[in-house]
């Protein structure tokens, strides 16, 4: 970059153009050569540095160095909030901080992941309400079977079909239709729990204990202990027992008051946090 007035003198050096600088596309080579190497697997960033950033980054290293620079780019899409650009100038500006106080972070994780990288994505809290009931599914399908991560057969047709989405440019939403394909067949009473575990724990998915992650770490829900809850279930399931429909009902109305969701199912009934 030619140098402009009032800039530092130790910046600028003499050359047969007049005074230079350093531009910032050399700032990213010189780092990337330093803390990296002068060749590297994988560098990201935003589509928008694609060109002309990215191009200059390629053009002065391998200049540089005579190697090739990076073997992959990964461009991703902007972040939009409710189908706007992110930005301070329009308030709808945030970090990922203040999205935890609301979200746990695999639901942040699992919210990005069921997008394309390269795609935009767009946040708003409905969409990240709606992630987090879908990565409800796949946890409710685990729950109760004693799932267990094993090493993956890759020659398996699911797995392939799994390895084949992430080979194909990170295609992580296709990896995931493949987990909700293995869910509907765990609900429907298959073997194929471990190998689901297995291949979401690859995307960092589903690897707290179902348990935990439908009570909460925190033992409580609005007051209730875990042992309170379940005292109160027994007493319901008593009340069933007895007939008196009535003290059923009125159980199930103050746990659901206190934001506890009861599912009957064959093997008794269980309960989990509310929305």
């Amino acid at each position: 970059k030619k140098a402009k007035p009032g800039e530092p003198d130790e910046a600028k050096w003499p050359s047969k153009w007049g005074l230079g600088r350093p531009g910032w596309h050399i700032e990213c080579s010189a780092m990337s050569c330093k803390l990296l190497g002068e060749h590297f697997d994988i560098h990201g960033g935003g589509a928008d540095l694609q060109f002309p950033h990215h191009e200059n980054e390629i053009a002065q290293s391998e200049g540089a160095t005579g190697k090739p620079f990076v073997n992959y780019w990964m461009h991703n899409g902007f972040v939009r909030v409710d189908n706007e650009k992110m930005s301070k100038s329009l308030g709808n500006f945030f970090t990922i901080r203040e999205i935890l106080k609301q979200f746990e972070a695999e639901v942040i994780r699992f919210f990005i992941l069921r997008g394309h990288y390269r795609s935009p994505l767009n946040y708003s809290d409905a969409q990240l309400q709606d992630a987090k009931n879908s990565l409800d599914r796949l946890y409710r399908a685990l729950r109760g079977k004693q799932a267990k991560v094993i090493p993956i057969d890759w020659n398996d047709a699911d797995a392939a079909v799994f390895k084949a989405a992430m080979d194909d440019d990170f295609n992580t939403p296709e990896a995931i239709a493949l987990l909700f394909k293995l869910s509907d067949e765990v609900f429907a009473g298959s073997n194929k729990a471990d190998l689901m575990l297995s291949l979401a724990n690859v995307l960092g998915l589903l690897q707290r204990d179902t348990e935990s992650y439908f009570r909460g770490a925190a033992g409580s829900v609005d007051g209730l202990t875990a042992e309170a809850i379940e005292a109160l279930i027994a007493a319901r399931n008593a009340a069933r027992k007895a007939k008196d429909f009535g003290e059923a009902d009125r159980i199930r109305q103050q746990l659901s008051d206190a934001n506890i969701v009861l599912e009957d199912g064959a093997g008794g009934t269980i309960w989990r946090r509310g929305q």
